[in-house]
């Protein structure tokens, strides 16, 4: 059976975070909060003894000058309405990979693969608020739907014996699943296109001809056929494609044929490869005029630019856009940018000694108070997530 294990301030104690977010709920939805408390929320989906259960509540999970602690019993009393964010199935949980470290630590043993620790974080308001102002304080601020889940409850709705319980969202249906098989060659522009949509595979009508073009191609059918596939497409194949011909991936914005009309003098000019007309050419042009002075060593190959910092020590020099993942989920898609921008110095050349970082971002107006497209966060939000994200 799962354990719950539930933390929070004790009372005077000040919660800065949750201050934080009661700041952030006014300023980014305009929606006043009268008080809000945070509990941060242990799973573990392992048999545990009290004792053992005690000693990780007291030791690692808690801070015991600051903080007290419930185990299997809901530490959330008084209030309006109760919000718990956790991740989805499969998203990664670097708390709860911490929290499991720590139990092995202080428990002396390693834990089977299957048991593992999830954490969530509880929200408890108090205000005049209506469900719908609840919703999208959980869902337009204090997470992100594509990779977290949400549990919502009025204070009506809440057993003070059983509170939300221990929820264990452990990816399921991993053995025993079957292969799924399209037959790509004989679908029309209408059936490719629904395919698209309801795979989530973001493809365009164009590529997704293309990719029916492919497994059509009597070579293809041959060769698949050698090898025991069959002729259909697999779901797998289709991911597949559709990782690496995604934007964040293939950076395909950067690579188009753009036409660019002045709507002023009505001149057209037609951009082919914004990245090669106006980063790799312009580079390219700056590098032959330099001539001997030219300190670039390697420029568009490996992890890294290296630049002569003199003639013992090159400077390696690595930028990210991560635009795209930024854009969906403005935390995470910043602090795998980060990692990368860290990373590939290090596999430039030999491998390079990392000094610092630097802060450059570009972000439409914070201020920007005109309605927005489906599924778009305010830029204002992007904004601070991208920034949390970069500092940790």
């Amino acid at each position: 059976m799962p354990h719950r294990i539930e933390v929070t301030f004790k009372e005077g104690i000040r919660d800065a975070l949750a201050e934080k977010v009661k700041r952030g709920i006014r300023e980014h939805l305009g929606v006043s909060v009268k008080e809000v408390r945070r509990v941060d929320v242990y799973v573990i989906d392992a048999p545990l003894s009290p004792e053992e259960l005690e000693a990780l509540a007291s030791g690692p999970y808690s801070d015991p000058i600051l903080q007290r602690y419930s185990i299997d019993r809901p530490i959330a009393r008084d209030f309006d309405w109760l919000i718990e964010v956790g991740f989805l199935p499969g998203v990664t949980d670097n708390v709860g990979r911490t929290a499991r470290e720590a139990l092995e630590a202080r428990l002396d043993r390693k834990l089977p693969d299957e048991q593992r620790v999830y954490t969530s974080t509880q929200y408890l308001l108090k205000g005049e608020l209506t469900e719908e102002d609840v919703r999208r304080i959980a869902t337009e601020y204090l997470g992100n739907p594509l990779i977290h889940r949400f549990v919502i409850l009025h204070r009506s709705q809440w057993d003070p014996e059983r509170g939300v319980g221990p929820i264990v969202p452990k990816v399921t249906g991993l053995e025993g699943g079957r292969v799924l098989r399209f037959r790509l060659q004989g679908m029309d522009d209408q059936e490719l296109m629904a395919l698209s949509r309801s795979r989530l595979l973001a493809l365009s009508l164009e590529e997704m001809r293309a990719i029916a073009s492919y497994f059509g191609r009597p070579e293809v059918v041959a060769e698949r056929r050698r090898v025991g596939l069959g002729e259909e497409a697999t779901d797998v194949e289709l991911e597949a494609i559709a990782q690496t011909w995604s934007e964040h991936c293939k950076h395909k914005i950067f690579n188009a044929e753009i036409l660019y009309v002045d709507e002023d003098s009505g001149e057209e000019v037609r951009v082919l490869s914004l990245f090669d007309s106006y980063i790799r050419r312009s580079t390219e042009e700056v590098r032959r005029a330099l001539g001997p002075r030219d300190r670039c060593l390697s420029v568009f190959v490996d992890n890294a630019g290296v630049w002569a910092f003199n003639d013992r020590w090159a400077l390696t020099f690595k930028v990210e856009t991560h635009n795209t993942p930024s854009a969906l989920d403005p935390y995470g898609g910043a602090l795998t940018g980060i990692v990368g921008v860290n990373r590939d110095p290090f596999g430039t050349g030999k491998g390079s000694r990392l000094i610092f970082n630097t802060d450059v971002f570009c972000f439409a107006p914070p201020d920007y108070d005109k309605p927005l497209p489906p599924r778009i966060l305010h830029p204002r939000r992007i904004l601070e997530g991208v920034r949390e994200g970069v500092e940790h």
